[in-house]
């Protein structure tokens, strides 16, 4: 252990816990010890003290035990001459900062300076509790648990803490692009010498927010907290674990969490004792400047600290160096990457998923509101068709003016001995994701109501529409290979072969329905279970039946089927159902073995089709989220979206912290949105017509097929008898609109 970091941590952590206390007491002058403290949008209080110390702090005065238990932390700096290992005495130094630091910005929340104003910043896919202009600020529990589903499947497979300032914009915006490009979420914060990454990378024109996984949290090193707030609670809404549970907390992200911090710059005492309390986490600490390396102890995976002098790196130029520096950021943390080969002009990966192609940003689109465009996968014989061959069928858009729109069709052949006619919506729903991995380029929809942007920018790097078909042809091989042994795709713009094959999608669009649509569970001989977010919440076990898609949305039973021929020892494994126990709860002898078995035995009963009687778990990434109303007789169902207030008196993310993490809770579970258009939708306690509270979004997303089940339950206008947060955010609002619309659940059987 190094005696200078030694040192420079315990200064620092001495220096911020005085600051802390001294803040903390002129707050408390000022504002009165009962003046109310919290983080924006999240349901876990101050999180990080929650985490180490299982206090609920909701007030001023409640910090000075904080502020307390931070000065027990805290030890004198190891003398000039006696030799220690300081390794125990430098962890409570950073444990001392982290709960100091979470105190000051608790405090600057409370006196209207967090977020952090940064003129001109304008973030993507957030919104900032500052509004326009302001760094971020702790990540709302909302978009904590919709990043679960990618952090748990590797699409996401971990974040980077930056702090300071890079050596030039140059070597800035290459990090935030090699992380991006692994889709390794990004945090910002920090500055050297009044100058941060977010000032270089604001200056390039770089996207910062939700959408593009960059989040700047300030130009302050304290800000760097909310980076360890958001592991702390990875532990608590995925881990299903309570605050205090510090130990448990700590090796849940040495485990689980892959994250690392890149030191940019000079590193001062706050910035060793910060890091110090990083590595509490089993994060290691990259730095590209002459520090002290701390070698592996077993508190991190590999080394703890590794100092890598930006000059010394190999390297002509500030890209190449700054390139190397990620890769051995990646190799210190042992993060698990997984990066497809796609022969495109413009960069590649899911980090660009997120993009918005504005337009005046854009040099064309396909399909929207004056175009149509259309996606179509189909399986043929592997004779017929040519691997690799792409085509465009008519001409491309060098005719069509900036800004503006044309018919295109991708028909997308695929054959394979594996292949089944059942796996073709599967494979061709990826294309949304696929194209989206292209920077510049924003796909939204599928099937005829594709919508596809081309920015400028792209189509100045030489990106067309035969990219389309590179996209197509690389990522089917390298996520489908098992299955898939050929990929042909045609492009067609040509009017008369454009209508030609909308006619054959269209058709093919319907028979598909037909037969999903008669795909019951009754007709199955298995399940399929997702164990995919085990990593995050060890107890769960998702059972995904035709009837019942798995709660994140994202994978169905014939997803399932297909992943379980991709990778038989993967996590989507087939469930013998048995003998039936309970058929109108759902309850299978085979699906309760297998969760038993799988659950690490913390649940023996599971009841597909009921929210009362043992309902299925949830890990945090659920679409939806549905709970009893007792008071009147049915079930409300709240949006992940849906920030407001509901009859239960709870927000989603405060409702989301009792279901997830792999608990099992009468009344209360997580669903994927389309589970209640299901004939099973807690078909035990009387189904959709139970619903009497639903999220507006969901109402306005859903309009078509919620009228469909409105009808199949044999009253049209069930959709207006559904109270929303418009109508009703209290129980006793809520009763008198259920009367007055006349809702059928107030005269069902008691459902309790």
């Amino acid at each position: 252990m190094s005696k200078y970091i030694a040192k420079a941590a315990i200064r620092g952590a001495t220096a911020i816990v005085n600051e802390a206390d001294q803040l903390l007491e002129a707050a408390i002058a000022d504002l009165g010890a009962d003046k109310e403290v919290a983080f924006t949008n999240t349901a876990y209080y101050l999180p990080t003290i929650l985490g180490f110390t299982g206090k609920e702090v909701s007030n001023l005065g409640q910090l000075r035990d904080v502020v307390a238990h931070c000065k027990t932390l805290l030890n004198e700096p190891p003398g000039d001459e006696l030799w220690l290992p300081y390794l125990g005495e430098t962890l409570d130094s950073g444990a001392a900062t982290l709960l100091a630091a979470e105190t000051i910005e608790a405090v600057r929340f409370v006196r209207g300076q967090q977020p952090e104003k940064i003129d001109g910043l304008q973030l993507v896919g957030t919104s900032a509790p500052g509004g326009p202009g302001y760094a971020n600020g702790p990540i709302d529990d909302i978009q904590l648990r919709a990043w679960g589903i990618q952090l748990v499947d590797g699409r996401m497979p971990g974040f980077a803490a930056i702090v300071g300032c890079a050596r030039s914009n140059e070597a800035a915006v290459t990090l935030i692009r090699e992380l991006q490009k692994r889709n390794i979420l990004v945090f910002l914060s920090g500055n050297v010498n009044g100058r941060s990454i977010i000032d270089q990378l604001q200056e390039e024109g770089v996207e910062m927010g939700y959408d593009t996984y960059i989040v700047p949290f300030g130009r302050d090193t304290i800000s760097a907290i909310y980076a360890l707030g958001f592991a702390t609670r990875s532990a608590l809404t995925f881990g299903g674990m309570s605050g205090g549970q510090i130990r448990d907390i700590l090796l849940y992200n040495k485990f689980r969490v892959f994250a690392f911090v890149l030191a940019l710059g000079e590193v001062d005492d706050l910035k060793y004792a910060a890091a110090a309390g990083a590595i509490n986490y089993g994060f290691p600490v990259i730095a590209d400047t002459v520090i002290p390396q701390i070698l592996p102890t077993g508190v991190t995976a590999y080394e703890h600290v590794v100092s890598m002098p930006f000059d010394d790196i190999e390297g002509d130029t500030d890209t190449d160096k700054a390139r190397r520096m990620v890769q051995r950021a990646i190799e210190v943390r042992g993060v698990k990457i997984k990066i497809t080969d796609v022969p495109i002009p413009v960069p590649y990966g899911s980090a660009f998923e997120g993009e918005r192609i504005r337009r005046a940003d854009m040099r064309v689109e396909f399909g929207g509101s004056k175009s149509t465009a259309f996606e179509y996968l189909r399986m043929v014989d592997s004779d017929s068709i040519e691997d690799g061959r792409i085509t465009v069928v008519g001409p491309d858009f060098s005719e069509i003016k900036d800004g503006g729109a044309m018919n295109m069709g991708m028909v997308i052949e695929v054959a394979g001995r594996k292949m089944q006619e059942d796996f073709e919506p599967v494979l061709e729903r990826q294309m949304h994701y696929f194209v989206n991995g292209a920077s510049g380029i924003q796909h939204v929809g599928q099937r005829d109501i594709t919508w596809i942007r081309f920015s400028k920018a792209a189509v100045d790097k030489g990106f067309g529409l035969k990219n389309l078909g590179d996209i197509a042809h690389a990522r089917l091989h390298a996520e489908f290979g098992a299955i898939v042994d050929k990929v042909q795709v045609t492009i067609y713009t040509d009017p008369e072969k454009f209508e030609e094959w909308l006619a054959k999608a269209r058709e093919a669009y319907l028979n598909r329905n037909v037969r999903l649509a008669g795909l019951i569970d009754s007709n199955v001989e298995e399940f399929y279970s997702c164990t995919l977010c085990q990593s995050f919440a060890p107890t769960h076990v998702c059972v995904i039946s035709p009837e019942r898609l798995g709660l994140c949305g994202a994978y169905n039973w014939l997803d399932c089927k297909a992943s379980y021929q991709i990778n038989p020892t993967g996590p989507n494994q087939p469930i013998y159902k048995g003998t039936c126990i309970d058929a109108d709860k759902g309850v299978w002898e085979g699906s309760n073995a297998f969760v038993y078995a799988n659950s690490q035995q913390a649940v023996d009963n599971v009841s597909l089709y009921s929210i009362m009687d043992s309902p299925m778990t949830a890990c945090g990434c659920f679409e939806c989220l549905v709970m009893l109303i007792p008071e009147a007789n049915g079930v409300m169902v709240v949006s992940r979206e849906d920030p407001s207030m509901t009859p239960a008196g709870m927000t989603f993310s405060t409702l989301a912290g009792v279901a997830g993490g792999g608990l099992q809770s009468p009344g209360i579970m997580g669903v994927g949105k389309y589970y209640l258009t299901s004939k099973k939708f807690i078909a035990a306690e009387g189904g959709f017509k139970r619903v009497v509270w639903m999220s507006s979004n969901l109402k306005a997303i859903m309009a078509d097929e919620l009228k469909q089940v409105a009808e199949r339950e044999g009253d049209p206008d069930l959709i207006d008898k559904i109270a929303d947060e418009r109508s009703a955010t209290t129980v006793e609002e809520l009763l008198p609109f259920l009367e007055e619309k006349g809702h059928p659940a107030l005269v069902m059987e008691s459902i309790i």
